[in-house]
């Protein structure tokens, strides 16, 4: 299960110009993995209510250092000494989608829009350029597997930090990020308080909500858990395994159906690349909690076991279907690029929980089918270098990347997962990643280039 510290293809030389090779662990003057990997820092332990004074919401300072990621990545592309070379399908499929998002922008400019429908439109257009700008600075910017094992990490102790204050609300009923103030930073916008649902009571931790915290560290989880099976030392084995059932435990106090949908979608899919031992392992492990969250708390225990008692009748189920009808009607009207990015706004409009349906309505039928392909891009990618990898530890690596992307596909059905910005810019990093694993499993050398120096001309 161990394996050396560096992988190999780390050290290969790669063709830079004519008779110049650089190792592609040589470092860059600026460090894309670093740069990610303050960001999620930023991101997840600043809680969402603190922004940069006279800002909106996209003044947290994570969402502002995604925005500066990218200004950074389209600067390099005039600059042949600092540009990745050679293919990266994710450009594409972003390209794509950002291409349509712009159209519908200006078609809902074109339609005449309310004040709050511009402000709102101007907001997701922002934010759509820090979810590109994070997404192609990872799958660009990561030079190699170890750069990227340490981002991984990064982002394994944030989601661990973020759970581990969410069971500390939960277990003394106290919100402790009131007490995270940051000289300089003001608090603005909705705060989560607590919400009591069957027997327990609902936390968000320095998220926006409790289904965001559910989301996003159910899309963690997957590489605490491949740290627990493939870190390279007992100790960080260990440790790991530490932080994963941590998050298992920051999922079951959101008392979230999004959470256990997505808990089973990550574990379903790393079970078809486990070994009968692991399978057997893990199978063990998630009795063995199941079993002390019930006997810790014999109500949430009650309360997660019928979270999906008769959807028939069940309020969080048939709310959405009744609202169905009414987003038709509307797709009706402008069925192909939407009313406008932006403009399905509270309150001029109704709250859907559902982002496949919100941007149905907002970025039409093309917009639906580019945000889609850009997560299918990204499983392709990772299909293609689970495919491509000789190492057991690299191959699951690329499986729990698939994971990330079918959970973000699955849950953007149940609530408005590209309106939580912490869930969704590090959903745009798992599929950047999903490029860098292509990247650093193709043969062709060009392609796995890394970044040049300007004295290397």
């Amino acid at each position: 299960m161990a394996a050396t510290t560096i992988h190999v293809s780390d050290w290969e030389p790669s063709l830079a110009f004519d008779q110049t090779y650089v190792t592609r662990r040589r470092p860059t003057y600026i460090d894309a993995a670093r740069a990610l990997g303050l960001m999620l820092i930023l991101l997840g332990l600043v809680p969402a209510r603190l922004i940069v004074p006279g800002m909106t919401d996209l003044g947290r300072p994570g969402l502002l250092l995604g925005f500066l990621l990218f200004c950074w990545w389209g600067l390099v592309r005039f600059s042949p000494q600092l540009v990745m070379t050679g293919r990266q399908p994710t450009r594409w499929s972003l390209l794509v989608f950002m291409v349509t998002v712009l159209i519908s922008y200006a078609m809902g400019l074109l339609r005449g829009l309310t004040t709050m429908e511009v402000n709102s439109a101007d907001r997701v257009m922002l934010f759509f350029c820090v979810f590109t700008g994070v997404a192609l600075t990872a799958a660009d910017g990561i030079p190699n597997w170890l750069r990227l094992r340490g981002v991984l990490r990064v982002l394994v102790g944030v989601a661990t930090i973020v759970s581990a204050i969410a069971l500390v609300q939960y277990t003394l009923n106290l919100d402790i990020t009131r007490y995270l103030a940051i000289p300089g930073l003001e608090e603005k916008g909705w705060v989560p308080g607590f919400e009591e649902r069957g027997a327990g009571v609902r936390v968000a931790s320095t998220t926006t909500h409790y289904i965001e915290l559910a989301s996003y560290l159910a899309m963690v989880l997957p590489f605490a858990i491949h740290f627990a099976w493939f870190g390279h030392r007992p100790h960080h084995r260990r440790l790991a395994l530490g932080c994963a059932v941590l998050m298992a435990g920051g999922i079951a106090v959101t008392i979230s159906r999004t959470g256990v949908l997505a808990a089973a979608i990550v574990l379903i899919v790393l079970f078809c690349c486990w070994t009968w031992r692991m399978r057997y392992t893990m199978l063990v492990w998630s009795f063995g909690l199941l079993a002390a969250v019930i006997v810790a708390s014999p109500g949430l225990g009650r309360t997660l076991l019928h979270l999906f008692d008769d959807p028939s009748s069940n309020p969080a189920f048939t709310v959405r279907q009744e609202r169905y009808p009414m987003v038709f009607a509307y797709v009706a009207q402008r069925p192909w690029f939407g009313r406008g990015t932006g403009t399905w706004v509270m309150p001029q409009y109704q709250v859907l929980d559902n982002q496949w349906l919100v941007t149905l309505a907002a970025n039409g039928i093309v917009g639906v089918v580019a945000l889609a392909a850009v997560h299918l891009t990204a499983i392709v990618l990772a299909w293609l270098s689970l495919r491509r990898s000789q190492r057991a530890e690299d191959r699951h690596l690329c499986a729990a990347l698939i994971a990330t992307q079918l959970l973000a596909l699955a849950v953007a059905g149940t609530f408005d997962s590209l309106s939580y910005m912490t869930y969704s810019t590090t959903m745009a990093v798992t599929v950047g990643m999903c490029g860098t694993v292509w990247r650093l499993t193709h043969p062709a050398r060009a392609v796995r280039t890394s970044t040049t120096r300007w004295f290397l001309r």
